[in-house]
Order: structure tokens, then C-alpha cells, then sequence
């Protein structure tokens, strides 16, 4: 695993806050953002937004393999530039993403940080779309999915395996080991069932917006709920 970047070496004992991206710290999921805006600006053309749009609706509803479709999703940057994507992502945080922050999860990002907690992006999305989410919120580090690049060319793969489900358990447990911080001393901020096996793995798992599964699991395990009602 790769964190992408970091302020120190030791970070305050009182623990690490992890936010999930889509839906949680924004309402909106950047991945169809993403796809919705290359169309609008040109960079694909109409067959390739609407598989792009029939895949996030298979994503939505669970009709397939997750990792899979988020294969599909990313599929379309091959032969796209390390550089370009950079400044299309910047391009679409400001238009598009910024006004779907959510001002609750903001007031929970200052919160931990005033109480000397580092805050953590933690996402399945790509490396140049969070690290404008991330950079934007003066969060401390980002663990996310990274895509392959030969001579500075995206391939349309990716680096090692999607930061989703299970993989996701696996690099939080790595952050916190390499921090010498127990991830029972920690949150973690994600909205949807498929984060079960994180939330499952801190102390202090929050729901956000929960889908139906996950907000039967909540109420069961008596986890916190954050209800939001408006971006």
C-alpha cells in the first residue's frame, strides 16, 4: 500500500478518522461525475457515457461483481495522460464536485483535526479526483485506487488491487499498524453496505446516509448514524 501524502511521521495518539468518498464526504458518486463530464467536455463519446452509465447503474443496484464494473469505469483512460487527467479533475472538482461537499462531514473533518486526530480520505475512486477532494479539505493523507502508467500514459488499469470491500480493511489495518495507532481507536465514515467489513473493523464506525442494508446492520450493532439531508 501507498499513502499519497502525509504531514509527519506521528500522528496524535487519540487516533485516525477515515472518510469514504462517494456519498459520504460528497452526496454525489465521483465516478459517474467523472464519466458524465469527459462527455461533456469531449474527451468520450456517446457509446462509451452510456456503458458508463448502464455500469453505475448496475454498481447501484448490486447486479454485478463491484471490483469488475469499477474496472469498467476506469477502462475508458486508457491512452489518457498522467498530466491531462490531472487538470481535468481539478477542471471538474471546481465545476462539478465542490458544491457537493457536505457541509456536515466538513464540520466533522475540523472537529477530529481541532481534537488532534488526523483525518484520512479512505476510497475506492481514483488517485487525481481525491487528492482534489482531499487537498481542498486540508485533509492529512489519502489511501485510494491508483492506476497504471507506462511513460506517463494511463493504461486503464490498475496499480495492485481497487481500494474496495475487504481491500479496504487491509490498507486501514496497514495506515494504522504503520502509525502504531489501533484501528479501535479510530472512525471511519462510509455510507453504504459494502463498507460493512471496515466499519466492522474500527472503533468507532459512522454511517452516513446509510443504504437499507447497511442502516439494518447499524441499528443492530448500534453503530452511530449520521442523517444528512441536504448536500
Amino acid at each position: 500500500m501507498e499513502t499519497i501524502f502525509s504531514k509527519d511521521n506521528n500522528p496524535d495518539k487519540n487516533g485516525i478518522a477515515f472518510f469514504d468518498l462517494d456519498r459520504t464526504v460528497i452526496s454525489t458518486n465521483s465516478g459517474k461525475v467523472l464519466i458524465q463530464y469527459a462527455y461533456e467536455k469531449k474527451l468520450i463519446n456517446i457509446i462509451d457515457l452510456l456503458r458508463g452509465t448502464y455500469v453505475s447503474l448496475l454498481y447501484k443496484f448490486k447486479l454485478r461483481d463491484t471490483v469488475k464494473l469499477i474496472n469498467s469505469l476506469v477502462g475508458w483512460l486508457k491512452g489518457v495522460s498522467e498530466s491531462s487527467l490531472k487538470d481535468f479533475s481539478a477542471e471538474m472538482f471546481k465545476d462539478r464536485l465542490v458544491k457537493t461537499i457536505r457541509p456536515e462531514i466538513r464540520e466533522k473533518i475540523n472537529f477530529h483535526k481541532i481534537h488532534g486526530i488526523r483525518v484520512v480520505l479512505l476510497s475506492s475512486a481514483i488517485l487525481p479526483v481525491c487528492r482534489e477532494v482531499a487537498n481542498y479539505l486540508e485533509m492529512d493523507d489519502i489511501i485510494c485506487s491508483e492506476l497504471k502508467l507506462k511513460n506517463g500514459i494511463y493504461t486503464g488499469h490498475p496499480v495492485g488491487l481497487f481500494c474496495f470491500g475487504k481491500e479496504k480493511v487491509i490498507r486501514l489495518t496497514q495506515y494504522c499498524n504503520t502509525n502504531n495507532i489501533d484501528p479501535w481507536q479510530s472512525w471511519y465514515y462510509g455510507d453504504s453496505i459494502d463498507d460493512l467489513p471496515i466499519l466492522s473493523s474500527v472503533g468507532h464506525p459512522v454511517c452516513v446516509n446509510p443504504d437499507k442494508k447497511l442502516l439494518k446492520e447499524s441499528v443492530k450493532r448500534g453503530w452511530e448514524v449520521l442523517s444528512i439531508t441536504k448536500a
